[in-house]
């Protein structure tokens, strides 16, 4: 680990992982296309895992596979399969699991593991079980409290791990099965459609209905542990998991900037509230503490169905060349942008380029505002690369 704390970050896709690299994150855990929780994200394949290997090696960032489903009986030479290859080419520095058959898949092939959340690991004595089945690291379950977590930690010999931010499930640990029932789509398999999220009306056999104060029953607000992050160190959590393989490269540079600032230092309190500012900017239902401070109340439950977020993104064209001598960049235009305005730039090798747009060209002259159909100059700080999705910011 780089820093004394170690912050791991979600990459559901290469343009993540890159923002999650140059944003400071220590490791990365990400997923195949099969046996990942997050089956919805884009994921990686195995050819792809040996370029994200050569990014993390040359950035000292380490990276954990999730194979964390549950796997059925037809499936265990497939993953024995997959595992074999991951242990050949070294392409990763351990694997997320918790059903059985992976943990001894990995003590065969000799392959460090760390046990998921969904193992649900709420007591030393679980902790260390599995170190006794050699693992490294035990992900501990999200109802915890700090308090517990304290004293958990100082009666195992096992580390451990936590979740500091991004979106809880109303289900103990996601053990949820609406979206199997409703839709045939298993979030045990990664296929939730989070069903919990939408508004709902309860209604007897004699058809009389109850208006809630809230109808989001099932939809907890997303977990958020910066007010409180030194309370996290001192109970003596070592390494940070953020949520989020589904979310996109914006969110990931964001939050990852925040908490990698929080765990280098001790915050003031402007600095909290900066942090605050800045997460609440990007993808959320609203931050709640989860259970690290208590059980959580009504009032740890999303108002919103959506996100309740102070910025969207819009997309607004793509790069079509970029000129590094002048370091400018040509975007052919789907939709206005002005001078004035902030850009994102999102791409697999670039990751995340912010830009205040100062200045727009059109065959070399400048113009106040760029419009749809056309082909325009903009100065870029950074490196940019052909096909980079281009973004503004709508506050």
């Amino acid at each position: 680990m780089k820093q004394k704390y170690e912050l791991l970050a979600p990459a559901g896709d290469m343009s993540c992982l890159v923002a999650a690299v140059n944003a400071g994150a220590d490791s990365v855990y990400l997923g195949l296309k099969e046996f990942s929780m997050r089956a919805t994200a884009r994921n990686f394949s195995i050819k792809e895992l040996e370029e994200v290997r050569k990014i993390c090696k040359e950035h000292k960032v380490k990276i954990y596979l999730t194979v964390n489903t549950i796997i059925y009986q037809d499936e265990l030479k497939k993953i024995e399969k997959i595992l074999q290859e991951i242990k050949k080419k070294k392409l990763v520095d351990a694997v997320i699991c918790w059903d059985l058959s992976v943990v001894e898949l990995c003590k065969k092939l000799k392959i460090s593991f760390h046990i998921s959340t969904q193992a649900s690991i709420s007591n030393s004595s679980s902790a260390n079980f599995y170190k006794k089945l050699g693992a490294e690291r035990v992900v501990l379950a999200r109802e915890l409290s700090l308090k517990q977590i304290k004293e958990l930690i100082k009666k195992t010999k096992v580390q451990v791990e936590t979740f500091c931010h991004g979106a809880l499930c109303v289900s103990e640990s996601g053990r949820c099965f609406t979206s199997q029932f409703l839709f045939n789509k298993s979030a045990n398999r990664g296929e939730c459609l989070q069903p919990c999220r939408r508004t709902y009306t309860i209604r007897d056999e004699d058809n009389n209905e109850l208006k809630l104060e809230n109808n989001r029953v099932m939809s907890p607000k997303d977990l958020c542990t910066l007010p409180f992050i030194e309370k996290m160190k001192a109970a003596g959590i070592k390494a940070y998991k953020i949520e989020g393989r589904n979310r996109d490269a914006r969110y990931v540079d964001s939050v990852v900037r925040v908490y990698r600032k929080a765990l280098d230092k001790k915050l003031t309190r402007k600095e909290v509230e900066e942090g605050l500012k800045e997460l609440d900017k990007v993808y959320h239902r609203g931050f709640s503490s989860g259970f690290f401070l208590g059980t959580p109340t009504n009032d740890d439950f999303s108002k919103q169905e959506n996100s309740s977020s102070k910025e969207k993104k819009h997309f607004v064209g793509k790069v079509v060349h970029f000129f590094p001598n002048v370091s400018v960049a040509a975007i052919k235009v789907s939709s206005e942008f002005k001078v004035g305005e902030e850009l994102i730039f999102l791409g697999d090798k670039t990751g995340v380029v912010r830009e205040k747009v100062v200045r727009i060209e059109i065959n070399r002259k400048p113009v106040d505002k760029a419009e749809k159909g056309q082909e325009v100059g903009i100065k870029v700080s950074s490196a940019v690369k052909v096909g980079d999705e281009v973004y503004k910011i709508v506050r």
